[in-house]
């Protein structure tokens, strides 16, 4: 495997670590800025450049290349494969209720025997991840590794943009399918986020709104944190996501950032799923345990890697964990790349969830407040 980094800017075009662009790449990779993007101008030059290539990316309110973030332009990576076959599936997406089938209908169109991995790209205002990922599964079972995060924008929660093999729009689902004895993948995820207090039972939910927690309109748990003042400037419902886990499982817990919340009916809408019938736990964060945190998904990403051997950390990490960081955010990517090997690249986006195995489980979840880091390689097949 050959790897090519790529870097776009306004002022100076695209610019490359490696030497001149190979057209034999098989597959193409960016993330970036939203209005850079918007313009099919930077999509007709990779095509360009790379005319036999698979072309994905989308959207994020930071991308991330090595120990940095970008806010502006584009960062991307070409990668060319000595014994692995790609392909690429996207659905269009209107309204929440149209995820599990847009999961399903991309999960049979990838499926097959030696389907490795999956990597996943959803619109993150108008997908649900937790019914994605289980439309997925529910095509492609528990076997093949299915990873990625929900697209971002700058905090505006206006549009977001996907592309898959065509200019990157609003309403798409991408999905990139890895297949062959030859592809291996390494995964971590960790949050790093403190639970505290009581736990509380869902008592009434649906979907992603939770209404009712011990009985209680949901929002009475939150009301003292909402009307202090926020830290920073940020939000009460960063600082305070939610840990969630199965009642008769609690090793299966998954972090749930607040979206919204109803003052009126007191009920509270969740970046994901929270059944009903499991149990909640209000948590908050440390910097300093955030950024441990995102060493453990370096190191557990770097089980099995054998230094010098080309690779890819891809890396995408939850917009909350930013906006509560600021500064210090550029910290805990240096933490992650100090586990990971020397030659390993690294790119990646601040997402609105994402997407990764629960607990010790091949199925997969929309995460949030969470680091993920996925690191791909070949082997001699």
């Amino acid at each position: 495997m050959w790897i090519e980094e790529l870097r776009w800017s306004g002022a100076a075009g695209w610019q490359s670590e490696a030497g001149p662009s190979r057209a034999n790449a098989d597959l193409v990779l960016y993330f970036g800025n939203r209005d850079a993007l918007r313009c099919q101008t930077r999509y007709a030059e990779l095509r360009s450049a790379y005319p036999a290539a698979k072309i994905v990316g989308c959207s994020a309110m930071q991308s991330i290349v090595g120990e940095t973030m970008r806010e502006d332009g584009i960062v991307a990576v070409a990668l060319g494969f000595a014994g692995t076959t790609i392909a690429v599936a996207h659905a269009r997406v209107g309204e929440l209720s149209q995820s599990f089938s847009a999961g399903e209908s991309i999960g049979k169109a990838l499926a097959a025997d030696d389907l490795a991995g999956v990597f996943v790209l959803a619109d993150g205002l108008r997908a649900n991840g937790s019914d994605l990922t289980a439309g997925l599964h529910e095509a492609l079972g528990p076997g093949p590794l299915v990873v990625g995060g929900m697209v971002s924008d700058s905090w505006d929660y206006t549009e977001v943009l996907t592309g898959a093999d065509f200019a990157a729009r609003s309403g798409v689902v991408a999905a990139i399918g890895f297949y062959g004895n030859a592809i291996r993948f390494t995964h971590g995820r960790s949050s790093g986020w403190d639970a505290f207090g009581p736990r509380r039972s869902i008592t009434r939910s649906a979907g992603n709104v939770v209404y009712e927690l011990d009985g209680k309109p949901a929002f009475e748990l939150y009301e003292r944190y909402l009307a202090e003042d926020v830290s920073a400037g940020v939000p009460a419902m960063i600082l305070f996501p939610l840990l969630v886990s199965p009642r008769d499982n609690p090793d299966r817990a998954i972090v749930r950032a607040t979206i919204s919340v109803d003052e009126q009916t007191g009920a509270m809408t969740f970046a994901g799923n929270v059944p009903e019938g499991w149990i909640a736990r209000l948590m908050r964060g440390n910097i300093d345990r955030l950024i441990l945190a995102s060493a453990e998904a370096g190191r557990q990403a770097s089980v099995d890697l054998k230094p010098g051997i080309a690779s890819l950390a891809l890396i995408v990490g939850c917009g909350g964990r930013q906006r509560l960081m600021g500064q210090r955010t550029e910290e805990e990517l240096e933490a992650a790349g100090a586990e990971l090997a020397a030659a390993t690249k690294r790119i990646g986006f601040y997402s609105y969830g994402e997407i990764a195995p629960t607990s010790n489980s091949r199925l997969s979840d929309v995460h949030n407040q969470t680091m993920t880091i996925t690191t791909l390689y070949e082997v001699e097949d």
